[in-house]
């Protein structure tokens, strides 16, 4: 793919993007169920973008109830050729202070209960997740950020809670221990289902607070984080045209982009064909 396609899943507080030229709104059927809304389609200094709310419009969706795997289904049949991210996170570390841009490179599951794979029994796959964000779409985020005036902080590991309360200290002060530096209850297991549909993900986390970890500080509530929410709010959204003024002319092709000619293991003749129609989108490139 020479032409660049930017899938946007924007987080807390991001339900537009603003600078879109020409904005439609979309409906995007899935066989996965129903993605959190439809995609707004557009463009920037003449670079299409895709946009998902992924909580909906009205921030209706509650983290555990996501459709994370109609989400990305929907941006692979949107013709997305990469998806950036941009989430609201809490801080587990001192130098990460509400107001940060984090550009998040490793990640940490502790969520339960989400289907985290478009692989079942009839089909199944083993993608890689030693690196589970690319390389290449985050410099290029963290650049925009920097451009668009945030102050951004590169390389941290995020911790995905399953929510929808937010921690106990003892939890909070455990993620620490296990060296990690941002806390949502998103990221995964988006970052997962990005990497089965061969779509390139990078995430820039926005901190609106400190979690609860910090002695002496109030404990994270929701008038909290709207508080922060709406300068971060801002800046994303000049990321995003920062970001496609950036861009290169061509988009070369990524490593990502084929990672599944390596992670089939099902026998053609035991494939599900019932599965396989489901997988049309997401892995049609390899199962055709």
């Amino acid at each position: 793919m020479s032409e660049w396609v930017i899938g946007v899943i924007g987080g807390s507080g991001l339900y537009a993007i603003d600078a879109l030229e020409n904005p439609q709104w979309i409906a995007v059927a899935s066989p996965w169920g129903q993605p959190s809304d439809a995609l707004l389609t557009g463009t920037i200094s003449g670079v299409k973008f895709v946009f998902l709310p992924r909580h909906g419009r009205g921030h209706r969706v509650s983290p555990g109830e996501l459709n994370a795997r109609a989400n990305i289904d929907v941006l692979k049949r949107a013709g997305c050729t990469d998806v950036l991210s941009i989430s609201a996170v809490g801080s587990l570390a001192e130098e990460l202070p509400p107001g940060k841009f984090v550009i998040v490179d490793q990640f940490i599951d502790r969520t339960k209960g989400r289907p985290s794979s478009f692989f079942e029994s009839g089909m199944v796959a083993h993608v890689s997740m030693a690196d589970p964000v690319c390389p290449r779409l985050s410099g290029l985020a963290a650049a925009a950020a920097r451009a668009a005036g945030a102050d951004v902080h590169e390389g941290a590991t995020y911790l995905a809670m399953e929510g929808p309360q937010f921690s106990t200290r003892a939890e909070s002060n455990l993620y620490r221990g296990w060296g990690a530096h941002v806390i949502g209850m998103t990221a995964m297991p988006e970052a997962k289902l990005a990497r089965e549909a061969e779509l390139p993900y990078a995430l820039v986390a926005m901190v609106t607070d400190y979690d609860c970890w910090r002695e002496g500080e109030a404990h994270v509530d929701v008038a909290t984080v709207v508080a922060q929410l709406g300068s971060n709010a801002a800046t994303a959204r000049a990321l995003l045209a920062e970001l496609a003024k950036s861009l290169p002319a061509t988009r070369a092709p990524s490593p990502i982009d084929t990672n599944l000619d390596v992670a089939l293991i099902t026998a053609p003749d035991a494939r599900d064909p019932a599965l396989l129609a489901k997988l049309d989108a997401v892995a049609g490139r390899v199962l055709r």
